[in-house]
């Protein structure tokens, strides 16, 4: 009954929580394209293209910098691909030669008023609903990718909160080849996953990976209360957190960073245009030169941790 308790209020959270952080204007950029990709449920889902700024290096050692597709956060209820506290780091990513490709997807929790283990199916379809929509809008870049100039085998999944629940979740599906992933091409794989708070929702237990899952860096806060750092479990249920898919990647030798703040909370999922060294090495050695350069590091920071307080107090009404 004890862990039926702890799932049902880490499920609740998930579903309630918006990314936490301050939203701000951020250095102004605006998207160089914007194109529906699909139309589902009455919706229409377009997505940005933000180019590698003018002059900036798009190539390191005779090889193109990935497109790093983004899915915002808002705890599959709220969110938008445009948000302006995203737009601080949209710019460092493209003045540093990266494209970034930021998408809309159905937001499932909508009207959602209650959230437990019987519910489980609900945040489940959520989840998958978004997962569906990153495939759309990956297959709407493969297809035209000769005219968006960006090359299908380079394409990296990145997300905050719901978001970054959404790319682990697409990877792990497409690493165990579910019918989810049947839209995509035979073969596709990202080339690899970036995810500032994020887990994957597992239905068989632990986690089981038939074919190796794409390099993946985590940034995660120890005390996360809303996407839950380590692991929740009934039976064969379970959401596990960046503690735990780290742990599965170096048992089974996959490439993988993870970056552990210590007593932060969820705010860690707004903080990437803060930790853009951690991300340019991810990118660079694990991505691109295709190193399996691991990296397990404790960050204590206590000026994130009282960023993180205040945001909560504002966000949560004091709580």
């Amino acid at each position: 009954m004890k862990t039926r308790n702890i799932f049902a209020a880490a499920a609740l959270a998930i579903s309630m929580a918006a990314s936490a952080g301050n939203p701000g204007s951020g250095p102004a950029i605006l998207p160089d394209a914007t194109y529906m990709f699909a139309q589902k449920d009455s919706c229409e889902l377009f997505m940005d293209v933000y180019e590698p700024a003018e002059g900036s290096e798009t190539e390191i050692d005779g090889k193109e910098k990935p497109t790093i597709i983004f899915v915002f956060g808002g705890g599959f209820i709220t969110g938008r691909r445009d948000e302006p506290y995203y737009t601080p780091w949209y710019k460092q990513m493209t003045d540093n030669g990266y494209r970034i490709v930021t998408i809309d997807y159905r937001l499932g929790l909508t009207g959602v008023k209650k959230m437990g283990i019987a519910q489980v199916n609900i945040l489940d379809k959520a989840i998958h609903m978004a997962v569906e929509d990153l495939f759309s809008a990956t297959s709407f870049i493969i297809e035209n990718a000769e005219s968006l100039g960006i090359d299908p085998e380079n394409i990296v999944a990145s997300g905050s909160s719901a978001g970054a629940i959404t790319v682990l979740q697409a990877d792990y599906e497409l690493s165990n080849d579910t019918h989810y992933a049947a839209e995509l091409p035979d073969g596709f794989r990202y080339a690899g996953i970036m995810s500032f708070a994020g887990g994957i929702l597992s239905r068989n237990g632990k986690l089981k990976y038939k074919e190796r899952p794409a390099p993946t860096i985590l940034f995660h806060g120890t005390d996360d209360k809303i996407v839950n750092y380590r692991q929740i479990r009934f039976f064969n249920l379970g959401f596990f957190g960046s503690d735990k898919i780290a742990g599965r990647f170096a048992r089974y030798g996959f490439s993988y960073n993870i970056l552990r703040y210590s007593g932060c909370g969820h705010e860690i999922a707004s903080i990437m245009d803060d930790s853009t060294v951690y991300q340019f090495k991810f990118l660079e050695d694990n991505v691109m030169k295709g190193l399996d350069y691991i990296v397990d590091m404790t960050v204590d920071d206590p000026g994130i941790a009282r960023v993180g307080s205040q945001s909560r107090k504002e966000l949560y009404g004091g709580q």
